[in-house]
């Protein structure tokens, strides 16, 4: 059809390419990237149907296709069964949230970082290991059979949670993000898709953008991923496995029930999905719900990382790894690892056996309710959600500014927050909120500061 016909045609997008330049999918997918980071298409713009551009442009259908799909493994764009294609809403946030440097001249209380009581015990712990007569040990590669012992002290930690394993099923990681990574490397290829919460943790999306991996978000209810949605996608987008974090959830703070743990783990099993399970706050969590992986043993990949419950300098993480997933996964820890660190493994697994962690774990809490009550004085007149035991909250925003207009404005105050924008998935629009992280500022008067600059925002905004 000549493109002549189309000239007072409604489209939300008629671009406009050198077909000389070849191969045209590329340029047309350049075109497409480039009219979304110049503004020109908006975030939520639901494009044409893919045969009214073909037509529109005259080319081939499967021409526009592959150009969509080539945005579409950028996160550019989100395909939805029966909806048609949008531009993501998060297509231009950074995801990238733990900063090269400490922000300067901004309270920072956008990055998730834990207070630092445990830091001193830990230093106490591993003066005294360098001090043995063998400690030159620590300092070479690991290797996976001599670390039974600190197995064993992952065992009695991961009990906590209600969750029961042998060692022929821990594998160490370098950190959650690590693991995070490892997995969707071993168990997914480019292209294929996982579903995830409408927002979710930024890491995730940065790690399966890196491998081409497509994320699919699966409505929720309340802030807990729906059963019935999950199962849909299920039968419908085509998805491999699902990613969660059930306690404490990142960034909503958000714990899902029992009752919907049971019944992910059940459609999980029907449908033969994996589930990555991030225990990245189970631990901090005053009161303990089962791990879903209790309820599906075999579908699911528990990671229980110890940058917030410990130190993030630690870089460690217990994975509880199904048999049938054992192997893939423990390739993909190699070919990305070699090893985790000998000396920090050893330190957390004395940590852990000598009953020490039980005291660091209640002296983070102890610090966390002291700061969040800080938070309760002065947001009380508006919905910050949260627990008093966590370390961030998810503050939904008066009148009608978006997080990524509050984030900027509170900025230009002094303040680092991060928008929800960031956290986002595809075609979901995004709430109207900021998370607030209640222990990145080093003291508790840095915090009553970003805080009294926050509450006057918001007072204006009201």
């Amino acid at each position: 059809m000549p493109i002549n016909s189309f000239k007072n045609y409604p489209m939300s997008w008629k671009p406009s390419i050198d077909k000389t330049e070849k191969p045209i999918y590329k340029a047309l997918a350049g075109q497409l990237e480039q009219d979304i980071v110049d503004g020109v298409l908006l975030p939520g713009t639901k494009l044409p149907p893919q045969r009214e551009l073909a037509d529109y442009l005259d080319l081939n259908v499967s021409t526009i296709s592959k150009a969509f799909k080539v945005c579409e493994l950028k996160g550019l764009l989100s395909a939805t069964v029966g909806s048609g294609t949008f531009v993501s809403y998060d297509a231009l946030s950074n995801a990238y949230l733990l900063e090269d440097t400490k922000p300067k001249h901004l309270i920072e209380m956008g990055a998730t970082l834990p207070d630092n009581a445990s830091y001193e015990p830990l230093l106490l712990q591993l003066k005294s290991m360098l001090q043995e007569t063998d400690y030159e040990k620590w300092f070479g590669y690991g290797r996976a059979g001599e670390s039974i012992w600190q197995k064993d002290a992952a065992i009695k930690l991961i009990r906590r949670v209600g969750l029961e394993t042998t060692v022929d099923h821990i594998l160490f990681a370098n950190g959650g993000q690590n693991a995070i990574a490892a997995t969707l490397a071993s168990l997914c290829k480019p292209g294929e898709r996982i579903g995830v919460d409408q927002h979710t943790y930024p890491g995730l999306k940065t790690v399966a953008a890196m491998l081409n991996v497509q994320i699919v978000p699966i409505k929720s209810e309340n802030y807990e991923m729906s059963p019935t949605s999950f199962e849909y996608a299920c039968k419908n987008e085509n998805i491999k496995g699902i990613y969660l974090i059930p306690d404490y959830h990142n960034p909503t703070s958000s714990f899902m029930s029992v009752e919907n743990r049971k019944m992910i783990a059940a459609i999980a099993k029907k449908y033969n999905q994996f589930i990555i399970e991030d225990g990245s706050y189970h631990l901090l969590c005053k009161k303990t719900l089962p791990a879903v992986a209790s309820f599906a043993p075999e579908q699911v990949i528990y990671i229980a990382s110890l940058s917030k419950a410990l130190a993030p300098g630690l870089r460690l993480a217990y994975v509880v790894v199904p048999s049938q997933f054992k192997k893939p996964i423990s390739k993909g820890l190699y070919n990305l690892n070699i090893t985790v660190s000998p000396l920090l493994a050893e330190l957390t697994a004395r940590t852990i056996v000598s009953n020490e962690f039980e005291v660091l774990i209640e002296g983070h809490r102890k610090q966390t309710i002291r700061r969040n009550q800080v938070v309760k004085k002065y947001l009380a007149d508006y919905t910050c959600l949260g627990d008093e035991t966590g370390i961030f909250r998810w503050l939904l925003l008066p009148g009608k500014i978006t997080g990524a207009e509050f984030e900027s404005l509170a900025a230009h105050q002094g303040v680092q927050v991060y928008a929800a924008e960031r956290f986002v998935v595809g075609n979901s629009c995004p709430d109207r909120a900021v998370r607030v992280s209640v222990c990145a500022p080093k003291t508790i008067e840095e915090l009553e500061q970003g805080l009294i600059i926050l509450k006057r925002l918001l007072d204006d905004l009201s």
